[in-house]
Formats: structure tokens, sequence, C-alpha cells
């Protein structure tokens, strides 16, 4: 590799931690994290039978949205 096909140090630029948007969490990560553990009880809590994913994760959502307006209010 040429000393020109090779990127200069001085035409890196950086971006401050958080500004970027990568490696931070973002409200809506947290909040399908909090769905993704609720889905998995319920769906623990039936015995570990597939079939209905979708439905815990529906209610998980449901009681967590229940749970933040009930906490707001």
């Amino acid at each position: 590799m040429t000393r020109s096909a090779r990127r200069n140090a001085d035409n890196v630029e950086t971006v401050p931690m958080g500004e970027s948007g990568i490696g931070t969490n973002t409200a809506s990560e947290s909040r399908d994290d909090a769905i993704a553990r609720r889905a998995f009880e319920l769906y623990s809590a039936r015995g570990c039978r597939d079939g209905h994913d979708i439905d815990d994760w529906l209610n998980a959502e449901r009681e967590l949205r229940a749970e933040t307006s009930s906490t707001a209010a």
C-alpha cells in the first residue's frame, strides 16, 4: 500500500461519545429490552411453550405501558 492510499491521521474526525448515537442506550432500546424481559417471563410462566411470542410481546408492552402511565400520574 502506498503512502497516499493510507488514511492520514490529519483527515480523521472524532465525535464525542453520545453524539454519534453509537454505543449509547436510547430510550426505545431500553424500553424494548424491558418488553423483551417481560415477554420472556410470560413465556417461562406458560411452561416455555412456543407459539405465543407475539401475544407475549403485546401483553408485556401493554403491562409496561400501564405501569408507566400509572407512575407518571
